[in-house]
């Protein structure tokens, strides 16, 4: 087969060159957060790492993560030692500037390596098509936005999700498989919200007999569960030996923030905080009741005390039973078909539960839906249209993360030219599927499609134009995440109807 181009690695040295570019942009709160952390982990014993509070920005990733930020911090001190110092805070140097977002490049590269044994495990027919996926996952906007001008590390973690999932479609690697995601959750938890799907799948595949399952393969099941339980030992043993799991508990799950984000995640909440906000205009016509001491919460549009001044509350263990629910859903055909493509759907609709339904997600948690998802984006058309929606509505709910000006023309000209490119290439080489398509879910994604253009030019400069600087901010924001909303849900009931029918 001829050599595919442009090459991975061509693709990465040039996006790497325009990631350079962008040292110079616009850095969030994240960017102080990896910092204070390089300093907890290398100026502070073990046992204080999870105490240390002098920065509002505390550590609140698993051990693992810890452990890499402190690897970092081996090389931060011959970049500049001051940025190591607890008591430096929104410390950013140059120096600091450079090293953090050059570690960021750096470690993308277990998603370049990842994407690369992709493209090798699938049959030689369908190596274009996986060659266009990885392409649209390396170049993808949200990693650009999140990580390379916001500032997180997510290409080094979902490369390792990656890689675990392509280790899971052959049987000689399915252990790998497992230990590779034990270890992503030990870097960090978001990943917990997949993990149904891979207790389903190994206890399935690699656990039981193929032919019966009546017949529990023991060796099999030994060698997992004593390479799980060793590393969850080793992430988080010492801290049982001092007495600190409650401590970690209390960091990684702060379940006393609100039900929303402070710019609401498009999801079913979202849907659900903007009917709230249209009733309570409608209420005096309606005849309802409004909860005068929500009000102010409603709307202000902030988060932590998130209230409903029409519609009934929405508690923790709402969500949970929801997101649970629709967890189980794929999950009952996983374990019925036990192969990679049902594999893979099921975690891509557990990321879509767990963002859907649950509880104070980030809008960045997109991504747990899009990177898996595009590994079987391009399995045939059915798969495509279901795809569409979540690809323009992900990365569009990502804008309002960079609100400064100069960022806008980088934001939006990215995200719409890959838009364009990925999503044309895509419907010219998505495989015709062997059963019918769905009229109405394909005219959703192109009317889908339509609107989003406009409405990123009102919400990005038009709204400000009539109703000038600080005045109703909120509005554009809700209209973003609501209309990024309709998109994410109307993609999960298209990509359930395709799951299920497949």
């Amino acid at each position: 087969m001829a050599e595919l181009y442009p090459s991975l690695a061509q693709c990465a040295i040039v996006a790497t060159a325009f990631k350079i570019l962008l040292f110079p942009a616009y850095k969030s709160t994240d960017f102080e957060v990896h910092r204070n952390w390089l300093a907890i982990t290398h100026s502070l014993p073990v046992k204080d790492w999870y105490y240390e509070k002098t920065s509002e920005w505390t550590l609140d990733y698993p051990p693992f993560f810890a452990i890499f930020e402190w690897l970092l911090s081996q090389a931060a001190r011959y970049a500049d030692p001051a940025m190591l110092v607890v008591s430096n805070l929104n410390y950013d140097s140059w120096q600091t500037v450079y090293f953090q977002r050059a570690t960021v490049i750096l470690t993308e590269l277990v998603l370049v390596y990842a994407l690369s044994r992709y493209i090798k495990s699938v049959h030689p027919s369908n190596t274009h098509l996986a060659h266009i996926a990885s392409l649209s996952i390396l170049l993808s906007p949200g990693l650009l936005i999140i990580d390379h001008i916001h500032f997180q590390y997510n290409g080094f973690l979902y490369g390792i999700l990656v890689l675990s999932i392509v280790l899971a479609r052959k049987q000689s690697t399915l252990l790998l498989s497992g230990v590779t995601f034990a270890i992503l959750i030990c870097l960090k938890h978001i990943y917990l919200y997949l993990a149904l799907a891979y207790f389903v799948y190994l206890l399935r595949a690699y656990c039981l007999d193929p032919k019966s399952v009546f017949r529990p393969q023991f060796a099999n099941i030994f060698k997992l569960g004593v390479c799980i339980v060793g590393i969850f030992a080793v992430a988080f043993g010492p801290f049982f030996q001092m007495g600190q799991l409650l401590q970690l508990k209390d960091r990684l799950f702060p379940f006393s923030r609100g039900l929303c984000h402070a710019y609401w995640a498009p999801n079913i909440w979202a849907m659900y905080s903007f009917t709230d906000r249209v009733l309570i205009q409608l209420a005096p016509r309606l005849g309802l009741t409004i909860n005068q001491e929500a009000l102010a919460s409603v709307t202000r549009g902030l988060v932590g005390d998130t209230s409903f001044a029409v519609l009934p509350e929405v508690t923790k263990e709402h969500t949970f039973i929801l997101t649970l629910l629709f967890q189980l859903l794929p999950l009952a055909k996983l374990w019925l078909r036990p192969d990679w493509d049902t594999f893979v759907g099921a975690i891509t609709l557990c990321g879509y539960a767990s963002f859907l339904f649950g509880w104070h997600v980030h809008e960045k948690a997109v991504l747990l839906i899009i990177i898996p998802f595009s590994l079987i984006a391009l399995k045939d058309r059915r798969y495509f249209s279901a795809f569409r929606p979540l690809a323009v509505a992900g990365h569009v709910s990502l804008f309002p993360l960079l609100f400064t000006a100069a960022e806008f023309p980088i934001k939006t000209v990215y995200t719409i030219f890959w838009l364009i490119l990925f999503l044309f290439v895509f419907d010219q080489v998505a495989p015709v599927p062997e059963r019918p398509r769905i009229f109405l879910a394909d005219r959703f994604s192109l009317l889908y499609l339509t609107v989003a253009i406009p409405l990123i030019v009102y919400c990005s400069l038009i709204h400000q134009l009539i109703f000038g600087l600080g005045r109703l901010e909120f509005l554009p924001l809700m209209f973003m995440s609501s209309y990024s909303a309709l998109g994410v849900v109307g993609s999960w009931v298209g990509f359930m109807v395709v799951y299920f029918t497949a």
